[in-house]
């Protein structure tokens, strides 16, 4: 069986990154059936032939989080949200550099199946894996140390219910989830940083905005993906 190693390091084409400022568009990528649909067919891949699926926005994505949790000492213990957890493969790199205290969730119930199966192949059932739409926040999900997302707050923009209400209930649900001084790491092709900063203020500071691959089109350079630290208030 394939092992986690081998899978997709490119950003997934699926994912929800449209660039249109604020205006955005409700499309089906902000739709519960879109991803489960969608984790349906990589669990029955992941099933035939061990390909665990693909990385959002590249194997660096991943690889800058934990660096930077590193580099800021984050105790191996400390409690670790991953919203939005869709194949887990974030979930496994994290228990691979040690940290202990995992917790994944997604609202797609063929997300958890293929996450569940992945780490069951990889020898990490300890790890907490949940069926939670992060929006209606369960009440076991609270107290965490740093909270990880990568491409659900961009799909959640995409809502087709209600995109202002949603989001203000993931803002909402991300207060509640973590510690005071907890971080929250964000990684979105949708965003800007001066976005992120106004939807996710007041009640965090900006502590660092990562490296991201950068591009050029018509003599003007530019972030496609935007990464930032935030840290909860007391």
């Amino acid at each position: 069986m394939a092992s986690v190693e081998n899978s997709h390091a490119q950003n997934n084409s699926s994912a929800p990154c449209v660039d249109m400022g604020d205006n955005f568009v409700p499309s089906e990528l902000g739709t519960k059936e879109y991803w489960d649909n969608a984790y349906r067919r990589e669990l029955e891949t992941y099933k035939d032939i061990g390909d665990v699926g693909e990385i959002w926005f590249g194997e660096g994505s991943m690889n800058r989080v934990i660096k930077w949790m590193e580099k800021q000492n984050i105790p191996q213990h400390a409690a670790i949200l991953d919203i939005g957890t869709g194949n887990g493969v974030f979930l496994v790199e994290l228990a691979k550099q040690g940290f202990t205290n995992l917790t994944g969730i997604d609202y797609s119930g063929a997300s958890i199946q293929l996450t569940r199966s992945i780490l069951e192949g990889e020898g990490l059932t300890d790890i907490k894996v949940l069926e939670q739409d992060f929006l209606a926040l369960g009440p076991e999900l609270k107290g965490f140390d740093v909270c990880i997302d990568k491409g659900t707050f961009d799909a959640i923009s995409l809502s087709l219910e209600g995109q202002e209400v949603s989001k203000q209930r993931y803002v909402t649900s991300l207060r509640a989830a973590l510690k005071p001084h907890g971080h929250f790491i964000i990684t979105s092709c949708n965003w800007t940083r001066e976005q992120l900063l106004k939807i996710f203020s007041p009640g965090f500071d900006v502590v660092q905005e990562l490296p991201t691959p950068r591009f050029q089109f018509a003599g003007v350079t530019g972030n496609s993906v935007t990464a930032l630290v935030l840290r909860k208030h007391s």
